[in-house]
């Protein structure tokens, strides 16, 4: 990290922080999700130097260093259903034999038992659906099966997989957003396997549905992979849009297994059910050999600064890995939490390369670029002609690429299933695999990489999914309707179905006909979008030209394309021009100026109903429904790379309003009169705590946003929130209210056992603040935590009567939301 200077030179010393001495172990086979007895256990230990001169570094920042063994294949025969051209068309790909999980799901899905198989990365999941599928296929059967995954490079890449196999019978075509017209139109009458998406189903098939009658009616298998990724409020929206899908293909006379796949899931059986609303099995067993992976946890370099140790930055630290590692010819992966933090790593990695023939073959790659140029990324990644690639997680389920050699996090991707699932990415063929976490200043990354167990001996977090939250089921209710009459059976498979259905009646959208059916009145078709981010988003184009460059989300385009803000894209800089909201257009010019731009915002929370209570003697804890208006008023410039700031600007943007659930504290001020800054301690503890909440609830710190206040005006008391960044809630505040000891405690040691003296943001700063992470005070969040957790338990939490909270008269004491 660059010194902050303001007009002084200040001495900047390398040091070795004053940490536990890193542990290195070797398990006994591979770390995986599941119950502990079934994990591998510690029996020893090894030497780190593999990935020492691999990265040409010492160990100063290594902290912990896991080694998983090899494992063998075990192998099974065919089941006796398959036919002998199918397996002789397998056999020509260099499928000889199945593995026993493999052998067990398709057997499964072929008797007609929906079922998930939820094994290790590059464990061969594929075949569990394409046994069937290729059997039908070759005894020539009507089937037809629709492929869906979370996005189009994964299908695309399934569709190219499956090209490779030589079946009479099987005619495979991709169907998505970027499909002429007319191949649509083929596809519908001649393909018995369509790969797409659930957005083009949402969005495409089933309002048509009449023109895909031909595939809904002889629906035999419905495949749904990386079913994990459906979680939360995009979770909801998936599961209905299914559960639509399964009602127009009863309709229509079919009745489709469904066949999913998971690398990672805590209860895959009920995630499937939860999704399509009908009972399923699971196969978790993993037969699958596997090359062996060496996992590093790893601190960035710390550095003193006028006494107070600071971190170098993750960034720069992933690029110079991922340099190091190209360097050596390793082919490497870079995990970045951020589009714009993809652009920077492979920017500064190809810099730090310079003139090394290495340099030319690192790219960024990440969603909002154009499709062709993300389908020329992935086949240089897949031929090998590219060696490093900085992206988001949109690799995380993307293409099958083997032969890749490292991976890098740059941080902690929120959920151990991002966990598992990314550094899965490296070791896909028979190359031992080496992946490295680096740890953000961020005060669950510091936990983590001091407390490995939290990673290696706890299971993967159980996928939160609601589809009967009213804001997610009342515009698929609507659609449900449009597309065919709803009938009393349908409302009564959802909870809160019939209510909410009501409630449309009463809005004039649904009416109740004679005989229990309702029918959608509206005099358009509803929108609702499965990613919440509007049906169009945001384009972004040159404004000398008109040339398109990429999309940004609507709701994110107020803070990273308002007038004025710095725009990377594949290593270039734009400023933003202009930003028009009602044509969903920003306009920008090339240019790389001496700063960056970072969006500043306020915050106004009312709480609307409670739903629990716990009442702690001088705390209580609750649970319920709150409205949060967040408005970017400005953004700062700052000078690269000192981050001082020149100068701030004012926006005039509209207000965004969000309807959603938290969980917040309250604490009587006689409690607290040892604290003697009682706003910066509530908004340290605000800021620690929604970093230490991934530990417990399955998200990260982007999907969740916080306010405090020394007296907030619904409850008059200190209080701090802690909220879904979701429309209606996606279970995450309810998580942290059920196992708020366990969530609290963590962030108290998270902070307490931090080095620095006021606060970093290893524990208390925040990359998200609004308020420009003031006040806070470290000391004062330890002992607020510390009432908080000496507070009484007594029983159970209170169910409460939802009743309208009081409308807050003033907010001068609110710190903005850092959300």
């Amino acid at each position: 990290m660059s010194p902050d200077t303001h007009g002084e030179d200040r001495q900047v010393t390398p040091v070795r922080p004053r940490t536990r001495t890193a542990r290195v172990h070797v398990s006994a086979g591979r770390p995986c999700p599941g119950p502990v007895s079934e994990r591998c256990g510690i029996i020893g230990l090894v030497s780190p130097d593999r990935l020492i001169s691999a990265l040409g570094a010492d160990d100063s920042g290594l902290r912990h260093l896991r080694r998983v063994p090899p494992r063998r294949a075990v192998h099974a025969d065919w089941p006796a259903w398959v036919p002998s051209k199918v397996r002789e068309a397998l056999a020509g790909t260099g499928i000889v034999r199945p593995w026993p999980h493999q052998a067990e799901a398709a057997t499964h899905a072929f008797e007609g038992r929906d079922v998930v198989v939820s094994t290790g990365t590059a464990s061969g999941k594929s075949l569990a659906y394409l046994l069937p599928v290729l059997t039908g296929a070759a005894l020539e059967g009507p089937g037809r099966t629709l492929y869906l995954a979370p996005t189009k490079a994964l299908a695309a890449d399934q569709a190219r997989a499956v090209g490779e196999f030589a079946v009479d019978g099987l005619v495979p075509a991709i169907v998505d957003g970027d499909t002429p017209y007319e191949h649509r139109q083929w596809a519908q009458r001649f393909a018995n396997l369509v790969f797409s998406n659930p957005d083009l189903l949402h969005h495409s098939l089933l309002p048509r549905h009449r023109a895909w009658r031909s595939l809904l009616r002889n629906l035999e298998y419905v495949v749904v992979d990386e079913c994990h990724v459906y979680r939360g409020v995009f979770g909801a929206h998936v599961a209905l849009t299914l559960r639509r899908l399964l009602r127009l293909a009863e309709h229509y006379g079919a009745s489709p297994t469904v066949v999913a796949a998971s690398a990672t899931a805590a209860d895959p059986a009920a995630s499937l059910s939860t999704l399509t609303g009908r009972p399923a099995v699971q196969v978790t067993a993993d037969s699958s050999p596997s090359p062996g992976a060496s996992i590093a946890l790893w601190e960035p370099e710390v550095f003193e600064i006028d006494g107070e140790p600071q971190r170098a930055s993750t960034l720069s630290e992933a690029a110079r890995m991922l340099a190091r590692l190209t360097g050596h010819g390793v082919r490497t992966l870079a995990f970045v939490p951020s589009r714009r933090g993809a652009e920077i790593v492979a920017a500064e990695a190809k810099a730090r390369l310079g003139t090394h023939p290495a340099a030319e073959r690192i790219a960024a790659y990440r969603a909002g670029y154009l499709r062709e140029h993300r389908r020329e990324l992935e086949a240089e990644l897949r031929e090998g002609r590219l060696l490093g690639v900085a992206t988001t997680s949109a690799l995380e389920l993307g293409i099958d690429v083997t032969g890749l050699d490292a991976v890098v996090l740059c941080g902690y991707p929120g959920r151990l299933a991002s966990f598992w699932q990314q550094i899965g990415r490296a070791g896909r063929g028979g190359t031992e695999a080496l992946a490295i976490m680096l740890a953000r200043d961020d005060p669950l990354d510091t936990y983590l990489v001091h407390h490995p167990e939290a990673i290696f001996e706890r299971p993967v977090e159980a996928s939160v999914c609601d589809p009967s939250n009213p804001h997610v089921l009342a515009g698929h209710l609507c659609l449900a309707a449009e597309e065919l009459p709803l009938r009393e059976a349908d409302l009564d498979s959802i909870p809160g179905g019939r209510a909410v259905a009501e409630e449309l009646c009463e809005l004039k959208l649904l009416r109740r006909r004679p005989g229990g059916r309702y029918y959608w009145v509206g005099s358009e078709r509803p929108e609702v979008s499965l990613r919440g981010s509007g049906p169009m988003g945001v384009d972004i184009a040159e404004t000398s030209t008109g040339r398109l460059i990429g999309t940004v989300d609507a709701a994110a385009s107020h803070r990273l394309v308002h007038r004025g803000a710095l725009y990377l894209h594949q290593g270039e800089s734009y400023l933003v021009d202009e930003l028009d909201l009602d044509d969903g257009l920003a306009l920008v010019h090339a240019a790389k100026p001496p700063w960056t731009t970072s969006a500043q915002e306020i915050t106004h929370l009312e709480i609307l109903s409670v739903r629990e209570r716990h009442d702690l003697g001088a705390v209580t804890l609750c649970l319920g429904e709150v409205e949060v208006t967040t408005n970017v008023i400005a953004y700062q410039r700052r000078r690269v790379p000192t981050g001082e700031v020149i100068d701030s600007q004012a926006l005039d943007l509209p207000p965004q309003t969000l309807r959603t659930v938290a969980v917040w504290w309250t604490v009587e001020p006689e409690a607290l009169l040892g604290v003697s800054d009682l706003p910066g301690a509530l908004h340290a503890a605000e800021h620690a705590s929604i970093g230490l909440l991934p530990l417990i609830a399955t998200c990260d710190r982007w999907d969740i946003g916080g306010l405090s206040t020394a007296a907030h005006p619904d409850t008059e008391l200190p209080t701090v929130f802690v909220y879904d960044g979701h429309p209606g809630g996606a279970g995450f505040a309810e998580q942290a209210f059920r196992k708020w000891t366990d969530w609290l405690g963590a962030t108290r040691e998270a902070i307490d056992s931090c080095e620095c003296k006021t606060g970093c943001p290893g524990c208390i700063q925040s990359p998200k603040c609004g308020n420009g992470n003031e006040p806070l005070d470290k000391i004062g969040a330890v002992q607020v935590l510390g009432v908080l957790l000496q507070a009484d338990g007594g029983g159970p939490p209170v169910v409460v009567e939802p009743a309208k909270a009081a409308v807050p008269e003033a907010d001068d004491d609110l710190w903005p939301g850092d959300f």
